[in-house]
């Protein structure tokens, strides 16, 4: 695991340049599962995600003549932002590989902090487009999900858990290369061992069950999602270790469960999330994990990053599968059908 000075040193970098997110209980969700829920609110954090974080502290830990190189990445969206976000914040330049069916409003947002945007239409080699261009600008590519600085970040949402719940008894973490849960898991089993955490994966494309089944990160099916931030082309190794190691156990959500919670967090909670962001919390009301009667359970909700059209369509498909009890499908800007 990321050792929990690191973490602690994370933050202390990062201090006052990221929010401070709430966390907010929810009495209505917790009666559904018998338990006392809390949502890590980092659909409130910047840039719409917790991914600023890991992508802040990367950058403030490089060296002038690094950061004077340029930084590059590839994303799909919340860790593009993030990077282009953390290099307009310290004078750098910033290129992102980007999917060309990624959102649009996530392509503009990047642009939008300075960056240049690089689409590529071929998902399964947009790694191989990254090296390509790293390798002919000489920049520095922050990895979206397998670098132990990054994780640092991400495990700071672990520890302000732990600052307002010392007595935390089950951590739910949304997955989709393992940044988060790896930093969350090292954060949280670091300083209370006895809590338990739990991965929550797409079930159309998982990543993290077939890695654990191989012993190693293996190649990720991509379904048509709008929960496009579970679905990398692979966990990262790192990740994977720590999974290994200290996480309790990993489940799956469906599209559908998906969908009826984003609903629920935003009507209810009043919560504007992304799919991704809605996942954990649907793991814990559609019964894919249980907890003990009255435990202090936290669930992650990890962005809040969508596109109105997407929510809307969302909102549709939902009501059309409940009317029906089918599962309905309808297409989100090209990425569901």
């Amino acid at each position: 695991m990321i050792e929990l000075a690191e973490i602690r040193r994370a933050a202390e970098r990062i201090a006052g340049r990221v929010h401070r997110t709430p966390l907010l209980s929810t009495r209505t969700l917790g009666d559904r599962i018998e338990a006392s829920l809390h949502l890590k609110c980092e659909s409130f954090q910047k840039t719409g995600s917790f991914k600023a974080r890991g992508a802040l502290n990367k950058v403030l830990s490089l060296g002038a003549a690094e950061r004077e190189k340029g930084l590059i990445t590839v994303s799909a969206g919340n860790h593009a932002q993030a990077v282009a976000w953390a290099a307009r914040e310290v004078g750098a330049p910033c290129a992102v590989v980007m999917p060309g069916d990624a959102p649009r409003s996530k392509i503009e947002a990047v642009r939008g902090y300075g960056a240049e945007v690089i689409e590529h239409d071929d998902r399964p080699t947009l790694f191989d487009r990254l090296n390509e261009e790293k390798d002919t600008r000489g920049s520095f590519f922050v990895h979206p999900f397998d670098d132990a600085v990054v994780l640092a970040g991400a495990g700071t949402v672990g520890l302000e858990i732990l600052e307002e719940m010392p007595d935390v008894d089950v951590v739910v973490v949304p997955v989709g290369g393992g940044g988060l849960l790896g930093g969350v898991t090292s954060a949280i089993k670091g300083s209370r061992p006895s809590a338990r955490v739990v991965a929550v994966e797409l079930e159309a494309g998982p990543g993290m069950g077939p890695a654990l089944a191989a012993g190693k990160p293996v190649p990720v099916s991509r379904p048509v999602t709008l929960a496009d931030g579970m679905t990398p082309p692979f966990v990262g190794a790192l990740p994977l270790e720590i999974v290994r190691e200290a996480v309790d156990d990993v489940v799956v959500v469906s599209e559908e469960e998906i969908l009826n919670t984003m609903e629920l967090l935003m009507t209810r909670c009043k919560l504007y999330v992304e799919a991704s962001g809605a996942a954990a919390t649907a793991a814990l009301l559609h019964g894919r994990l249980k907890v003990q009667p009255g435990a202090r359970t936290v669930s992650i909700v990890s962005g809040g990053n969508i596109d109105v059209e997407d929510l809307a369509a969302a909102h549709h498909v939902w009501k059309r599968a409940e009317e029906t009890d089918t599962g309905a499908a309808v297409d989100f800007g090209g990425r569901r059908e």
